[in-house]
């Protein structure tokens, strides 16, 4: 099926799952010929859990297209993913929009770290569950990717497609953004869409920063999870999908991204496929210098299910 296609009878799957009532849900899941019932949606048999309640989401916007899942992660689930992420934070990087290569900017001076694919059976019930969600395929997300931002760190207003050819090869653009909030943050440090075709019709009062009022914003609330598309149902990019990380103002702020692509992302289509001893990113030597190899080994190295990002510094090709 062609992508256009595909995508558009994802979306309006999607958009129709909300006006179902909550007990008379029932859909023909991924399991032969079993059937789920209630509110939850279930993926393969044998796959870790990975149901979804479309009670709790709510549409935010429609240009950009944006929704918001409450309690999508709960308490637990937020602190392992902040525990996992913790002691190996590095500067936050931007793809240059000529080489593609991961650089450094003052654009986002948060940290981070990403995570393996599967890294865990917690991992991999959150990969699940946003494949359920999203309607698109786990092959097609990257890895988990923990962000950190301190007292005034921020990521200025930017896309998540990409401009330049070598990020497009990895998958395609970008066509899907599913935001984690992993903590709280007291004030600032909420997700804004300066473009968002609504940000004039909603009411701001002084709890939110001045930063968050250039646009329609979301406030970061631990475990719920923010959906917009960067691309338009006929593949097209969206504009009005630029969006930011305001200042955080007072206290932390805790984020899980999973960027989702219109075509595999997995490491075995690309690097396997080629044969080549490769590091997946400009920063692998530096890294693997710091001793990430040993570290972060399932992003750095990989492990049987996919290809590490800096197998050729890690010297294990």
């Amino acid at each position: 099926m062609e992508f256009r296609g595909f995508l558009s009878l994802c979306v309006l799957v999607f958009i129709s799952f909300p006006k179902f009532a909550h007990s008379s849900l029932q859909l023909p899941g991924w399991l032969g010929e079993k059937k789920t019932h209630g509110s939850v949606l279930q993926l393969k048999k044998g796959a870790p859990f990975s149901g979804f309640d479309p009670t709790r989401v709510t549409q935010l916007s429609w240009r950009p297209r944006a929704f918001i899942y409450k309690n999508f992660l709960s308490d637990e689930e937020c602190d392992h993913l902040i525990a996992l992420a913790r002691d190996n934070l590095e500067k936050s990087m931007v793809a240059d929009n000529e080489s593609g290569k991961s650089i450094m900017s003052e654009v986002r001076t948060s940290s981070g770290m990403f995570l393996g694919k599967k890294q865990d059976e917690i991992v991999a019930t959150i990969e699940a569950r946003i494949a359920a969600w999203t309607f698109l395929p786990e092959e097609n997300g990257e890895a988990i990717q923990i962000l950190h931002y301190e007292h005034g760190q921020k990521y200025e207003p930017h896309f998540d497609y990409f401009h330049d050819k070598v990020n497009q090869e990895l998958g395609g653009h970008r066509v899907a953004t599913v935001l984690m909030y992993l903590s709280n943050v007291e004030k600032g440090g909420e997700t804004v869409f300066p473009n968002a075709e609504s940000k004039m019709s909603q009411p701001k009062d002084d709890n939110w920063s001045d930063c968050a009022k250039n646009g329609y914003a979301v406030k970061p609330s631990k475990g719920d999870a923010l959906l917009f598309f960067s691309l338009h149902p006929d593949a097209t990019t969206d504009r009005r999908s630029l969006h930011g990380s305001c200042p955080v103002i007072e206290g932390e702020k805790w984020s899980a991204t999973k960027w989702i692509h219109v075509r595999s992302f997995d490491k075995p289509t690309r690097a396997a496929a080629s044969g080549e001893c490769v590091d997946e990113d400009a920063n692998c030597p530096r890294w693997a210098a710091a001793g990430e190899c040993k570290k972060n080994p399932l992003y750095m190295v990989g492990s049987e299910d996919s290809y590490g990002y800096c197998r050729k510094s890690c010297k294990v090709c």
